[in-house]
């Protein structure tokens, strides 16, 4: 009998922005970035906090935080108000045409879960790998963007556990890429924190005039009549998901060695780490040496534009580069050598390259598939240490842990958090098949790295 305890919802609502926005009126239009990830999940990011002190003896802590949590929300979406719409589709048959826009006004709002979990923070935080109910702690579960149709672009589920509560993000990731997110949550923590917020000018309102190409834009058409011709299934294999922390020390180590072997000062630490976990992962993976294997790394296409578009620019502007090369020739060469791959991989993404890829996609445009994502002798090096998570506060102190959903995870998925202490710290969030994770924690160049080598 499984005795293992459950999250129970006990509430859910829908919150609108605090006051209609005037832009609300329009609809947003999506930019191929945006339309090419209508089949993969939403991004599902949380922070976990402990309940302060004092919560023991006073019986409202978590009414008043749910209530300013709403209210807060309420009027961040004032400033985010495509969140709290609705995608929508129009299709043409004469000519044939299918085209994806945000309609901002034909939706209840986004949602908000009230939920609670008999586990502790111990309970989630002390074991070894992430523990499933993890998973119980975002809504949209396995749903894919294209679900945005007739579910909320963003949901917040708040998770009360004995002595913490979990605030857990699902937004569509048709509408954000990683910086749009956080770029969000850091906004609403400062709308939260702010004394009178009913109408708070933010330090970095988004943007969401689109960026297309010259030539091209507002309303691109889709080669597809039905969604059935491009809406993915994904069922991602049996994994172990666990957190391993590079403390700054050992992360210049590894960038110093990287450089040093070969003979460079232009290897960043993040470049070195990410050399370290693909060789580390291809080792104890026994592929054969003529296998062709990659590494790649999620990049920003913002500042990499002439002229860049902004930081604040909410949207997608993300593309997977990658190093590549045989398993083989991987593993006969070192660290810096695979840094160096991957250190080309990054510099040669530039404006150039970046719209000859718009181009290619807008003379054949197509919609990324997960499962085509998932290759069993590569690794994906996702979201990014640079992201202001820690930042986010909402009454209760800095966050103890960053921790993800079921969403977008398969064998060699590997999510890049700030550390906890900061000071250029790293924790790498890895999933890994059962047999793969095993083998990973015995391989010493990898567990030393990491501190861990006495295990």
């Amino acid at each position: 009998m499984d005795t293992t305890p459950t999250v129970n919802h006990i509430s859910e609502c829908f919150i609108k922005p605090h006051y209609t926005p005037e832009d609300s009126k329009n609809h947003l239009y999506l930019t191929p970035w945006d339309l090419a990830m209508l089949s993969v999940h939403y991004i599902q990011k949380g922070l976990l906090f402990a309940k302060p002190p004092h919560t023991n003896k006073d019986e409202n802590f978590m009414e008043s935080l749910l209530d300013r949590l709403k209210q807060s929300l309420s009027v961040a979406l004032v400033h985010f108000y495509p969140l709290a719409g609705r995608l929508k589709t129009v299709k043409t048959e004469n000519p044939n045409s299918y085209s994806v826009h945000v309609d901002c006004n034909d939706s209840p709002g986004a949602k908000f879960i009230y939920a609670t979990l008999g586990m502790t923070v111990s309970d989630i935080l002390s074991p070894i790998d992430v523990p499933p109910i993890v998973q119980s702690f975002f809504d949209h579960d396995k749903a894919v963007n294209h679900d945005g149709h007739t579910t909320s672009l963003v949901t917040i589920q708040v998770t009360e556990l004995v002595d913490g509560v979990f605030i857990g993000c699902s937004m569509n990731h048709i509408i954000a890429d990683g910086t749009s997110f956080w770029n969000f949550w850091n906004m609403w923590s400062e709308i939260f924190r702010a004394k009178d917020n009913n109408d708070l000018q933010i330090s970095r309102p988004p943007i969401f005039k689109r960026w297309f190409p010259e030539g091209h834009g507002p309303i691109l058409s889709l080669p597809y009549r039905h969604p059935n011709e491009f809406i993915g299934s994904f069922e991602a294999p049996k994994l172990r998901e666990r957190v391993f922390h590079f403390s700054a020390e050992s992360l210049a180590k590894l960038k110093a060695s990287a450089n040093l072997e070969y003979n460079t000062s232009k290897i960043s630490s993040l470049q070195s780490l990410s050399a370290l976990v693909w060789r580390s992962i291809t080792r104890v993976r026994n592929l054969p040496p003529d296998q062709v294997t990659s590494c790649r790394i999620s990049a920003n296409n913002r500042a990499r534009l002439d002229p860049p578009i902004s930081e604040n620019y909410f949207g997608n502007a993300v593309y997977i580069i990658r190093g590549f090369t045989t398993a083989g020739e991987l593993l006969q060469h070192d660290l810096g050598w695979a840094a160096w791959k991957l250190h080309e991989a990054v510099v040669n993404h530039n404006d150039k390259s970046i719209r000859g890829l718009l181009d290619a996609w807008l003379k054949s445009p197509c919609v990324y598939q997960l499962r085509t994502l998932f290759d069993p002798h590569s690794v994906i090096m996702g979201s990014s240490p640079r992201f202001n998570k820690y930042g986010n506060e909402f009454g209760m102190g800095k966050a103890l842990a960053l921790r993800s959903g079921y969403a977008n995870k398969f064998d060699g998925c590997v999510y890049c958090y700030p550390g906890h202490e900061g000071g250029g710290s790293i924790d790498l969030e890895m999933s890994l098949s059962p047999e793969t994770m095993r083998a990973l924690e015995s391989d010493e160049e990898f567990m030393e790295a990491a501190g861990l080598s006495h295990l």
